[in-house]
């Protein structure tokens, strides 16, 4: 297959959808006259009638011009995967429009997440990183009313999950009833974005008590934005024994975040709805979530993307009961263990988004003077044996670094140990059981 490139747009093509365009441009705003005229004046999601047709709204866009505090450039694809029914490369290349190729995110570092509070459930329920997926399937772990693929990006090791705007809905059929708490996380990547984004494409993320692909009597729904042409916000809404209750726009600016992979964190504590993205807490509304409801399935929704140009990708998702605090559990049993302190694959270099456990367990040895700690790294059984305990060992020695050099912790306070792949306590044959496996326990000496 030939590779295709999306070219940014030409002078003559400008000059010609000018000229095509301009009495149609001139007609419309003397119809809305002093309406359009406060429409110009304010962002473009405020713009009078811009739903009137579909037409009217493309023509209001390329009169307005909103301003940005960046200029993303068209996206190039390499190798793009085909519309649907056609033959799949299975591998995705090229640039994302934030100066990063796919695949490699901006560096962050863990100074960065230093304030980050979000805990990760310490109970794995779901875990796909689609490892155990061929390129070009459909993820055989979940479910959907429309399409979508498994692909490669660039020579990373990587796989992503494609999903398809229009109708489609994607859901896990194999997460039991959701708990009163838990966490969810999950990696986003965006190609094709730039200032014609709609101010209308999102992800839903949505809790739900239907398990299948309706809404349900009682649900929960937060719409991630991807418009690049203005800061649209965060969309939270849920019905409550089919009865809104919520729907509000919360403000937030995510166009530089969506085009840099961003991790998104969500953490649900009975009522209680809190979302990150990356470092930053954007959501947390304290009674959102349907009170004694059984909110049966998490599902997935894209909605208004450009077909073949705009595309969405996710990854690493992890759906975990837990999410509590930490520092009680330490002081009262004296020993914790948690497989949501993450690092690079097969390195000792620790996730920033692993912060939140790390905090917390610095703001115990704080609180207890007394207290002295010994860190216990634990691997799965990927590689080979010995190059796993070495791994575990540097594992540990990075969380007390992290303890040392980002907290404050005495060094002396702090001893180590790795054990690499010789406790497990899941089935290492699988990604779920890989995922608990991979573990740090803080014990308490």
């Amino acid at each position: 297959m030939n590779p295709i490139k999306v070219f940014p747009k030409i002078f003559p093509a400008f000059l010609l959808l000018f000229f095509f365009s301009g009495a149609l441009q001139s007609q419309i705003l003397k119809k809305l006259g002093k309406r359009a005229e406060r429409a110009v004046e304010r962002t473009v999601e405020n713009r009078v009638d811009r739903e009137a047709s579909k037409k009217t709204d493309e023509v209001l866009d390329s009169i307005l011009e909103p301003g940005s505090k960046k200029s993303p450039t068209d996206t190039q694809i390499e190798n793009p995967l085909p519309p649907s029914g056609q033959d799949n490369p299975g591998n995705v290349g090229g640039n994302n429009g934030s100066g990063s190729t796919p695949g490699q995110p901006t560096k962050k570092t863990i100074e960065v997440y230093s304030k980050f509070d979000y805990v990760p459930g310490d109970k794995p329920l779901f875990f796909d990183d689609f490892s155990n997926d061929f390129i070009g399937d459909f993820p055989s772990k979940w479910n959907t009313n429309g399409g979508g693929e498994v692909v490669s990006i660039n020579d990373s090791d990587e796989k992503w999950f494609e999903l398809i705007s229009g109708y489609n809905i994607y859901y896990i059929p194999d997460i039991p009833n959701l708990p009163e708490e838990y966490t969810i996380e999950f990696d986003i990547m965006a190609l094709g974005l730039d200032n014609k984004t709609s101010s209308t494409s999102f992800l839903r993320v949505a809790l739900s008590d239907d398990d299948k692909f309706k809404d349900g009597a009682n649900f929960v729904h937060a719409h991630i934005p991807f418009c690049q042409y203005s800061p649209i916000g965060i969309t939270m809404a849920n019905h409550i024994n089919n009865k809104r209750e919520i729907y509000s726009v919360v403000r937030a600016d995510l166009r530089d975040e969506i085009l840099d992979r961003p991790h998104v964190s969500i953490a649900v504590n009975k009522q209680r709805f809190r979302l990150w993205v990356n470092e930053e807490k954007h959501i947390d509304i304290p009674r959102i979530v349907p009170q004694g409801a059984v909110l049966k399935s998490l599902k997935f929704h894209m909605n208004n993307f450009k077909d073949g140009k705009e595309r969405v990708f996710i990854s690493n998702l992890k759906v975990a009961e837990g999410g509590l605090d930490l520092r009680r559990k330490l002081i009262s049993e004296g020993e914790v263990s948690t497989n949501g302190i993450l690092f690079d694959s097969g390195s000792a270099n620790i996730q920033p988004q692993s912060m939140g456990i790390i905090r917390q367990i610095s703001q115990v040895l704080q609180e207890e003077n007394g207290m002295n700690l010994m860190i216990i790294g634990h691997t799965d059984a990927d590689g080979p044996e010995d190059a796993n305990l070495s791994l575990s060992q540097k594992r540990a020695a990075a969380v007390k670094n992290a303890l040392v050099s980002v907290y404050g912790i005495s060094d002396s306070r702090l001893q180590t140990q790795g054990k690499g792949e010789s406790q497990p306590i899941g089935d290492n044959n699988t990604p779920d059981g890989k995922a608990q496996n991979r573990r740090v326990v803080f014990k308490k000496i």
